[in-house]
């Protein structure tokens, strides 16, 4: 089978309203070409489709988008929309069935979710030929992820994850894993994500993609299998909170021959003149390309870890202030609010761990 695999989606303040109008050329140009022939055509949905003014409580923005979202993505070709990210949920249980009845008309299977913790854990499976292709959407512990009595996203689990992995491999031809998480705006894995990947391709996953950094990381072939650290946004144009340098505005469109266990990476770019995404070309297309070709070295070197710790560095007083301003005696509900999330989540403990480095860490070699 051929399969296209696209990143973030997640219409703005300045393209929701072509959505609205089902402006696809417009919003696409010509990345519409790259939809065609192909038998998956996977998008990570990054919010929810509802007109609920009823958001959730969070940090960090909550994202809905129009109805018409789930229309433009048919014509597009998307057959099946991934779920399991930290903002399906942020219009909870209403900005849930609004999406899932717009996608349902529009004829659009989706994954990634479910009504409790062990119902969200169910694959999506494409079948051809006699050949079979599981899709498995995961995320790290960010808002959205199910509980026990509770629907959400389908979270990353350090166990259970590895065992679905593996049981989907005995049953299934090939297995691609989407996992929704690392830091946000760093080219580079964390050590913690960089052995999950390695240990979830042992498993018996194909393809390992992570999204959710909103920017394109690094690449690595594993043991036969294929892993993306950051694809970066597919449609995330142009945000109301002011992200504008490229590392936002640039993505990569995987392109995987299941048959063959090829792989091929596309660069889109957001166009500077409309509210859109083209396929990058000439120089755009170079820079691009080098700069992860630059990135995948570094991987293989070992260079990465400095990249890693550069970004951890340059964050750390958002962090060290995170933990500051927790549980103590003058600390506001909000503030230990903070604290707990920053501990909830995978991407920020990493982030503290190679921050704070315990006595183990610093003792004699």
């Amino acid at each position: 089978m051929k399969a296209l695999l696209l990143g973030d989606l997640s219409p703005t303040i300045k393209t929701n309203q072509l959505f609205a109008k089902k402006e696809t050329e417009k919003l696409f140009t010509d990345t519409v070409s790259v939809f065609q022939g192909n038998d998956i055509n996977f998008v990570n949905l990054e919010c929810a489709l509802t007109d609920s003014e009823n958001a959730i409580e969070k940090f960090g923005p909550p994202l809905k988008a129009v109805f018409e979202v789930a229309d433009v993505l048919a014509e597009l070709g998307v057959n099946c929309c991934g779920l399991s990210n930290n903002h399906f949920f942020d219009f909870g249980k209403q900005g849930v069935k609004d999406t899932f009845e717009a996608l349902s008309r529009a004829g659009i299977l989706y994954t990634g979710f479910g009504n409790n913790y062990e119902d969200s854990r169910k694959n999506i499976v494409f079948e051809k030929d006699g050949e079979k292709v599981a899709i498995i959407a995961v995320c790290e512990h960010e808002y959205s992820y199910a509980l026990e009595d509770r629907m959400g996203s389908r979270p990353y689990d350090e166990y259970h994850t590895i065992e679905d992995i593996a049981k989907a491999k005995k049953e299934n031809d090939r297995v691609i894993v989407i996992y929704h998480g690392g830091k946000e705006l760093c080219r580079y894995p964390s050590p913690r994500l960089h052995k999950a990947c390695h240990a979830m391709v042992r498993s018996g996953a194909d393809v390992v993609l992570c999204q959710h950094s909103h920017c394109i990381g690094c690449y690595e072939s594993y043991e036969g299998g294929h892993i993306l650290y950051g694809q970066g946004n597919f449609h995330f144009v142009k945000p109301d909170f002011g992200v504008t340098d490229e590392m936002w505005n640039t993505s990569l469109a995987v392109k995987y021959d299941t048959e063959t266990n090829e792989i091929e990476f596309i660069p889109f770019i957001t166009c500077d003149d409309t509210d859109g995404i083209s396929v990058a070309k000439g120089e755009d297309k170079e820079r691009i390309l080098a700069g992860f070709e630059k990135r995948n070295k570094e991987l293989q070197n070992g260079e990465w870890k400095a990249g890693w710790h550069a970004f951890c560095e340059s964050v750390k007083d958002r962090y060290l202030n995170v933990i500051n301003e927790g549980y103590t005696e003058s600390s506001t509900e909000r503030q230990n609010a903070r604290f707990a999330h920053f501990l909830d989540c995978e991407a920020h403990t990493d982030v503290w761990r190679e921050l704070c480095p315990t006595y183990n860490m610093t003792n004699e070699k």
